[in-house]
């Protein structure tokens, strides 16, 4: 049996975000695998009480004898939130370049896990080794520092993983696209590209952080008072453009909440921000005349807990606004988040602040491709397949479009755990099926979509709850009054409610099963309703062929 080359994405294709894409190379049943990426997704109302979800790594952990390593291309969290998660399953190697590498240290710092014999860090632009992976670093841009392609050869042919990019001439902080190495990756021949699609639709050029930054400036010179900005922290160049309007304007720099000096931190190890004002604290900034300050905020999305919906709401210790005051949100709005960022917008509004978004100004560019940067990249490499990821289906089958207008012999459309033999005598296939699904975070506990407390989440989110105590004698009798108690039923309804039950319960109209609690908990949920029925006796046998989900009868 001959060599051959894997992909499987078992996160990012489909959606945007919980970016995880595996790699394998050798005979079948005998492949080394390497991890490109371990991101996260936010959770958003369909799932009350989780934060974060991430992919369902069950099929490379059971590999895990024969993974090489996770390679990193940069460190947003949707490619690296879940690499604790992972790692602690794996215990396998994690390479990546020193910012990313600085926020991986902090990750397991809070978790106060030791990763320093674990960490390798790779210098910009250079390469590893990991089994017949030889996979170099490519320098791109993005809208974080240090973002990287990955160009993996292999014995049979090179694919190149493209991770999240753009073609910015001017990023202001960090190094420039390596076009030139991007060119001679192409002439060497590039058997597959896998590559970002978030901006597919969109035309031109996504655009330069310096255009940011000179409309930015003219904004901010015509501002009298307070200035708040929030952006995304991961943002070092958008950092560093406020700062230099800060400075050309007379104002100071105060950064509020956590990530924005986690994030400055990190740039400063790095040896980026050398030359900018220090920030001032928040708690000193009170003292600053309001012409004399700009706040770098968090909470761009307006995130509950985010520095900026507190600053709105008035309960920031440090931070206030006053009529006349400004508000600028230097990021996207992500799809999604459109209604509770316009509650904040409206809220600002009507409290005599002036806002200035996306919408109104010229106060952000994408981190991602347009269609004239994609025309770029495929100029320079020129691969014999496409894949796309990072997109929703709509994005991917635009791609798969784009990519054939660009003349590409072969695409492959994948979906999350679709596996695809690569090899450069035949025509690329999705051949098999992952296990594949989402793990979301309960507090410190990872869980299914199917699980009990998830469900009776969204059940007690629709529907309320109703809890019913009554006490029974030996004999079977009710004793006393049941108490019942209940929320989520409308308040005029709640009286006579409570007297129908009261009624149904003492009328013997609900039916009393002298099941032993032991009983009860060792019955799985889908029999308990047949086996509950069963024992009440042959009278009620007819009743047992109700579905055996019991929220069905």
């Amino acid at each position: 049996m001959k060599n051959e080359v894997l992909f499987c994405p078992l996160g990012g294709a489909g959606e945007i975000g919980m970016n995880m894409y595996l790699y394998a190379y050798g005979k079948p049943d005998e492949h080394k695998w390497i991890i490109v990426d371990s991101g996260v997704t936010f959770a958003d109302d369909s799932v009350p009480g989780i934060d974060l979800i991430f992919p369902d790594f069950g099929f490379i952990e059971d590999k895990k004898d024969n993974i090489l390593g996770i390679v990193l291309t940069h460190a947003h969290e949707d490619h690296i939130g879940a690499v604790t998660y992972v790692w602690s399953k794996l215990k396998c190697k994690i390479y990546a370049t020193p910012f990313t590498a600085v926020l991986i240290q902090e990750k397991f710092k809070e978790k106060k896990i030791d990763i320093s014999n674990y960490l390798k860090i790779v210098d910009l632009g250079n390469s590893i080794k990991l089994g017949e992976f030889d996979i170099e670093f490519i320098t791109l841009t993005h809208s974080i520092l240090e973002p990287n392609g990955l160009n993996i050869k292999t014995p049979i042919g090179n694919i190149l993983h493209t991770g999240d990019w753009k073609y910015d001439p001017y990023p202001l902080v960090g190094k420039k696209l390596d076009s030139s190495r991007l060119e001679e990756i192409g002439k060497e021949g590039v058997l597959t590209m896998v590559c970002d699609s978030t901006n597919v639709f969109s035309i031109g050029r996504a655009g330069s952080e310096l255009d940011v930054r000179k409309s930015l400036s003219n904004i901010i010179d015509r501002l009298k008072k307070k200035i708040i900005v929030t952006s995304f922290a991961s943002n070092v160049a958008r950092m560093d453009t406020i700062f230099h309007c800060a400075k050309k304007s007379g104002r100071l720099v105060s950064l509020v909440g956590r990530s924005m000096y986690k994030i400055f931190n990190a740039a400063r190890k790095c040896g980026y921000l050398k030359d900018i004002d220090e920030p001032v604290d928040p708690r000193d900034a009170k003292k600053i005349a309001r012409n004399k300050i700009i706040y770098l905020c968090t909470g761009s999305q307006g995130e509950p807990m985010g520095a900026m919906n507190r600053v709105a709401n008035y309960t920031h210790p440090d931070v206030t606004l006053e009529a006349g005051d400004a508000v600028i949100f230097s990021s996207k709005i992500i799809p999604g988040n459109e209604k509770k960022l316009y509650k904040l917008h409206n809220q600002l509004v009507g409290d005599g602040i002036e806002v200035i978004s996306e919408e109104t100004e010229f106060v952000h560019v994408s981190g991602h491709p347009n269609r004239d940067d994609l025309k770029d990249m495929y100029n320079w490499i020129k691969p014999k397949t496409i894949i796309p990821v990072h997109g929703e289906q709509r994005h991917l089958l635009e791609h798969i479009s784009f990519a054939k207008e660009m003349n590409v012999p072969n695409t492959v459309k994948v979906q999350n755990g679709d596996i695809v033999r690569l090899s450069p005598d035949s025509l690329p296939e999705v051949y098999d099926k992952a296990p594949y699904g989402k793990v979301y975070l309960d507090g410190k506990i990872g869980i299914d979509e199917d699980s009990k407390s998830l469900k009776e989440r969204r059940n007690l989110s629709i529907n309320g709850y109703l809890n019913v105590i009554v006490m029974i004698t030996p004999k079977g009798n009710i004793h006393g009054r049941p108490i019942i108690d209940f929320k989520g039923l409308p308040v005029f309804e709640e009286e006579d409610f409570r007297i129908v039950l009261d009624d149904e319960i003492e009328n013997n109209y609900w039916i009393i099963n002298n099941t032993k609690e032991n009983d009860v908990f060792k019955l799985r949920e889908k029999n308990s309703w047949n086996h509950l029925i069963k024992n009440l006796g042959d009278k009620y046998i007819p009743w047992s062929n109700s579905p055996d989900d019991i929220t069905l009868n």
